[in-house]
């Protein structure tokens, strides 16, 4: 519109002085022609507001392009650019009116240019063509608003997709957070409480018995302490990070306690969260058994089949109903949900067979499938 503007000012300058050789008029001609040059020239910011000091500057232009009209009526079509400039300037109805006003200026500078002569399309044209106009620049609008809601909304949609990206990894890591805590932390407060009541109680009559108890809590807490700042990190368990694999971890787990251990099938690369996931179910199930199953034996079994690798740790114990319960039974009910979770994050499954009074079997089937990157 800009380059609209000033070509057919220059033109319409450039048919005066062609038609009307230097006359009286032609210095206020030409000087009125360069001011609205310069007045057009002094804001050209697409799409700005309202404001007063813009309206000031429309009407200034209009009234020295009406004055210009007036004085030579070849000027008139200088206001098709002009639409637009007052359509995206003024509030619609304002608008409205001026596009009329520009309009009813062009039609008459027409009838004037045809010298008396009737010409039907001199009163139709200008306000055909004002009506385009107008018509282009309001689908436009309406297209550009259209897309800026657009726009709106996906960035709305995308701050709430962020935020509730954020949520969902808070709770990931909450979650990941609980069931560490409940495995390792938990599970050897416990042992280390169990541990140093009953050093308390052989205290007086069984004094070695009962600093042997506080060295081996001692040394829970010591381990614990290992994994809390592992699990912070989120790196291996403690006994991963020795370097043994898993088999080493889980016979180092079973012996402390009191568990037989044993492998089935041929040993295939596991991947890290693999490893730590059936780390972290041994240490939780064989933490239940010594807490509540009281059992006299349990072992661990680790077997590896062509398609999965399975985790089996069993013993004779007092047994459980393995339905769940109906309801959140407090901490305690922790244990199974998590190593549960842990599975089913690796694609596997866990079951558990027991019977009350006949011992449990709780049974994890890892696919060996598992890819190293999601295990990573």
């Amino acid at each position: 519109m800009h380059v609209a503007f000033f070509l057919l000012l220059g033109a319409s300058l450039a048919r005066f002085l062609l038609r009307h050789p230097w006359e009286d008029r032609g210095p206020w001609i030409v000087a009125l022609s360069a001011a609205l040059a310069v007045l057009y020239l002094l804001d050209r910011v697409p799409g700005a507001r309202a404001t007063p000091r813009r309206i000031a500057w429309l009407f200034t232009v209009v009234a020295v392009w009406m004055l210009l009209v007036v004085l030579a009526p070849s000027f008139a079509w200088c206001a098709v650019p002009l639409f637009y400039t007052g359509l995206r300037t003024l509030p619609p109805r304002a608008a409205l009116v001026l596009v009329a006003l520009l309009t009813l200026f062009v039609v008459t500078a027409q009838v004037q240019l045809s010298h008396g002569g009737w010409d039907p399309n001199l009163i139709i044209a200008p306000p055909a063509v004002a009506a385009i106009a107008t018509a282009v620049f309001v689908h436009a609008q309406r297209q550009a608003d259209r897309q800026r809601a657009l726009i709106d909304d996906l960035i709305r949609t995308r701050r709430e997709l962020a935020a509730t990206e954020r949520r969902e990894g808070t709770l990931a890591e909450r979650q990941r957070l609980s069931m560490e805590i409940h495995d390792t932390l938990a599970q050897g407060l416990s042992s280390q409480q169990m541990l140093l009541q009953a050093a308390d109680r052989t205290w007086d009559g069984d004094p070695s018995t009962a600093r042997r108890h506080v060295r081996t809590a001692e040394s829970i807490a010591e381990r614990n302490l290992a994994e809390a700042r592992r699990f912070v990190h989120d790196l291996a368990p403690a006994d991963l990070a020795e370097g043994g694999g898993l088999e080493e971890a889980l016979r180092t787990l079973a012996a402390r306690e009191s568990a037989a251990f044993r492998t089935d099938g041929t040993p295939v690369p596991l991947p890290d969260r693999v490893q730590s996931a059936l780390l972290r179910i041994a240490q939780g199930a064989l933490a239940n058994v010594r807490e509540h199953a009281a059992a006299t034996s349990a072992a661990v079994t680790l077997t590896y089949l062509d398609d999965q690798v399975v985790l089996d740790i069993a013993d004779d114990g007092r047994g459980l109903d393995p339905r769940p319960p109906a309801r959140d039974p407090g901490v305690r009910g922790h244990g199974l949900p998590a190593m549960r979770v842990r599975a089913q994050q690796l694609g596997g499954t866990l079951t558990l067979e027991s019977t009350p009074g006949e011992g449990t079997v709780l049974s994890v089937a890892i696919p060996l499938s598992t890819s190293p990157e999601a295990g990573s």
